[in-house]
């Protein structure tokens, strides 16, 4: 028979990442290195790589730019670019304290979608600025991750660069986020017997995240009147007028959420909810046990700010709830970014894709679930772990598929060879980790 943890156990497990990361981050100085990706038999190998030979490679782009994704490496590389201004869990904490988490980003990246990334951070919080940094960035990449950027500028950011870069752009908090969220809604409502098109859906917290989730639930097949949605001044209903000239995607929700028009704080949308989506304050304790017990029978929660869910998930058990999500990976039913970004990014690259829209997010949503409903499904498996590597080169698969449907492909292949070349990619970059870890090149942690 199981033992039964304690809460101060579970309580001493969630304490212990963030106790680990403040040795080994300054015992490794960085996460990400650059390491050569060609032969260097010896130097005279640099008269091919650099000069003179460099130089017919050189030639050849200037007549026809769309061969620097055949010459170099653009063709596998992004950047991940922040001003530092929402950070995770930890507000405007600037592009220096923002590194870590971009290095982080750029190692999954690598790891789990084999794609090269490049953390960039910006010393500015101009919005025109950073869309004007990023357009000039785009001969030396394939693609733009937009990270921890505050809101609403956000929002003007990636719709202007989604909107004039040649490259892909995605902001990974909103069309991650969203991706991810709605996989694990699917498996959540096939174990509660749930249909998608019925469910009253309570979402606390209205930043970037939410929103941007709201219209791919929206997409997925839950009524928009169905939706309720909370900010810090409460529900968003057509009342809220003053949105209209200040925050306008916060008015598009109120036009087209919350039939009923409720007016309340998050409690009252809670009341009788089928699901409760939160990305808002960091907890514990933002969301109320007794605002649990007040929901649907077989209530599904996921609770997912970082780096402390709004409610610990056992204390959401005890309430009532049947399916409890967080972002953490050191509990059950994780709901991260991480599952969603390095195989959307992976066939998103592969196709050669000029844009990511949202039916090849919502693609990847599919797969997601339906690799754990392969794997099979139950209250503390709803989405695979990132331990499930088969993950990525399935979404790539799904995601460069939608993109050649689109027409937003630059290459077209078929599914098995979509398959195959994501497969190598990730596999050649788990198994070169591995070997430096092996050899000493990555010199194992210090011992407790």
């Amino acid at each position: 028979m199981q033992k039964k943890i304690s809460k101060e156990e579970l309580l001493a497990k969630a304490k212990k990442p963030a106790e680990d990361a403040m040795k080994l981050h300054p015992f490794y100085q960085g996460k990400m290195q650059t390491l050569p990706k060609c032969v260097i038999r010896d130097v005279s190998d640099f008269a091919i790589w650099y000069t003179p030979g460099v130089a017919s490679p050189c030639m050849a782009i200037n007549k026809n730019k769309e061969l620097a994704y055949e010459y170099t490496s653009k063709c596998n590389t992004i950047a991940i670019i922040s001003d530092g201004t929402r950070v995770l869990g930890l507000g405007d904490i600037g592009p220096e304290a923002a590194l870590p988490v971009m290095e982080g980003k750029a190692m999954i990246f690598k790891y789990l979608g084999g794609v090269d990334a490049v953390a960039i951070c910006l010393n500015t919080k101009n919005e025109d600025e950073f869309i004007n940094i990023c357009k000039n960035l785009q001969p030396s990449f394939g693609g733009f991750n937009l990270e921890d950027i505050s809101q609403p500028k956000c929002f003007k950011i990636l719709d202007t660069l989604r909107k004039e870069c040649e490259i892909p752009v995605w902001h990974d908090d909103q069309q991650g986020t969203a991706a991810v969220t709605v996989a694990g809604l699917i498996n959540a409502l096939k174990i509660v017997n749930k249909k998608i098109n019925k469910v009253k859906v309570a979402m606390n917290g209205a930043g970037a995240s939410n929103i941007c989730i709201a219209r791919l639930l929206m997409s997925a097949g839950v009524e928009p009147g169905n939706i309720i949605m909370c900010d810090t001044k409460g529900t968003l209903n057509k009342s809220r007028t003053e949105l209209q000239e200040t925050y306008k995607q916060k008015w598009e929700i109120c036009q087209k959420t919350n039939a009923e028009n409720l007016k309340g704080g998050t409690a009252d949308a809670m009341k009788g909810a089928d699901v409760l989506i939160s990305l808002s304050t960091p907890g514990p304790d933002v969301i109320k046990k007794e605002w649990i017990k007040g929901m649907a029978k077989d209530a599904i929660v996921f609770v997912c700010a970082n780096p402390i869910p709004e409610i610990w998930p056992w204390e959401a058990k005890e309430a009532g709830a049947r399916v409890v999500a967080t972002g953490r990976s050191d509990f059950p039913n994780q709901v991260n970014n991480s599952l969603g970004f390095p195989g959307i990014f992976r066939g998103t690259l592969d196709v050669r894709a000029t844009t990511i829209t949202d039916e090849m997010c919502l693609a990847a949503s599919y797969e997601l679930a339906k690799v754990q409903q392969d794997k099979g499904l139950d209250e503390e498996h709803l989405l695979p772990i990132m331990d499930d590597w088969e993950v990525f080169p399935r979404e790539a698969v799904a995601v460069g598929m939608k993109a050649i449907e689109q027409g937003v492909a630059r290459i077209k292949m078929s599914k098995e060879e979509l398959y195959k070349k994501a497969e190598a990619t990730i596999t050649n970059a788990r198994e070169a980790t591995q070997m430096l870890m092996k050899k000493g090149f990555i010199p194992k942690p210090p011992k407790e």
